[in-house]
């Protein structure tokens, strides 16, 4: 079943949320790594179609960001990310099938050739095979990409847009 309701995170000061070597301020800063993969791994577990809400507790008194801003920026731009390696991994995609459908049609037109000849049939044969199957082999690579390596990253970019669009609410303990 999944997990229902907001992801708590309970800091004891704002920089444990950011990553300590970013020196950029936390609007735009870095989410620390543990951070994020403890935001992750929740809202991997919340039902797909639902909002996501993000409850921050500090203690009271501390130092507060605009977290929202923070978490929604840093996942706008994980999402980017995501956006840009579809696009590169479409256009070695497309690459990879030309030179693929090339190879293939070279194998092809040679197994055909070979096949015409008068040498020994069973060695016209294994080379003739060969060939076909290393021009299907040429062709692996385009179709892993354009019928599987493109959901792990369309799934990724889902899940940081819609913590891009979090809702973040900062509690004070105590």
């Amino acid at each position: 079943m999944a997990a229902r309701g907001p992801i708590e995170i309970r800091l004891s000061r704002a920089a444990q949320l950011f990553h300590t070597l970013d020196p950029t301020p936390f609007r735009e800063g870095d989410l620390d790594a543990e951070a994020e993969d403890y935001i992750l791994a929740w809202a991997r577990e919340l039902p797909g179609d639902s909002p996501i809400r993000i409850v921050v507790h500090l203690p009271a008194g501390a130092e507060a960001p605009d977290f929202q801003a923070a978490i929604r920026g840093f996942f706008a731009g994980r999402a980017e990310a995501e956006t840009r390696a579809l696009a590169d991994l479409f256009r070695d995609g497309s690459r990879a099938l030309v030179i693929g459908l090339a190879v293939l049609w070279a194998c092809l037109l040679l197994a055909w050739r070979i096949g015409r000849g008068e040498e020994e049939a069973l060695l016209r044969s294994i080379a003739s095979e060969s060939l076909v199957v290393f021009g299907w082999v040429a062709m692996w690579r385009p179709a892993e990409i354009f019928l599987y390596d493109w959901l792990p990253i369309t799934r990724r970019r889902r899940l940081f847009r819609r913590l891009a669009q979090a809702e973040v609410e900062l509690r004070r303990d105590g």
